[in-house]
């Protein structure tokens, strides 16, 4: 069983940035899979950008570049940094753990959800 605890959301302004973090207990080893995920009002949670186990990164194409995912695994902790925050980036966002990370930054398979954190962005 993996413990998510998402932290760091917030409301900021058009143009601002965040970072969010996620501490995983236990931390997942071998060929693991860590995602971060949005879920805006109205629409179904998807996949924004995730790591792997050999340090791999997956992300949206949407995104641009504006959104950076880590890890600290001595802290067990994976982070999003969110830069040029816009209105349409306000959701509430999770983490995730599982297996095989997939192009577009998701896992091919979740087994471990956070609670999320919101995120809003005003114009």
């Amino acid at each position: 069983q993996v413990r998510l605890v998402e932290s760091g959301g917030g409301s900021v302004q058009a143009g601002g940035s965040l970072k969010l973090s996620c501490a995983a207990s236990p931390y997942p080893s071998n060929n693991y899979c860590m995602t971060w995920l949005l879920q805006a009002p109205g629409l179904e949670r998807e996949a924004v950008e995730g790591i792997n186990g050999n340090g791999i990164t997956a992300y949206r194409d949407f995104l641009k570049g504006r959104f950076t995912v880590s890890e600290d695994r001595t802290k067990g902790i994976v982070y999003l940094e969110m830069n040029n925050l816009q209105p349409d980036d306000t959701a509430k966002y999770y983490c995730a753990a599982g297996k095989v990370l997939v192009v577009g930054g998701g896992c091919a398979r979740i087994n471990y959800w956070g609670q999320g954190t919101h995120v809003t962005v005003s114009a």
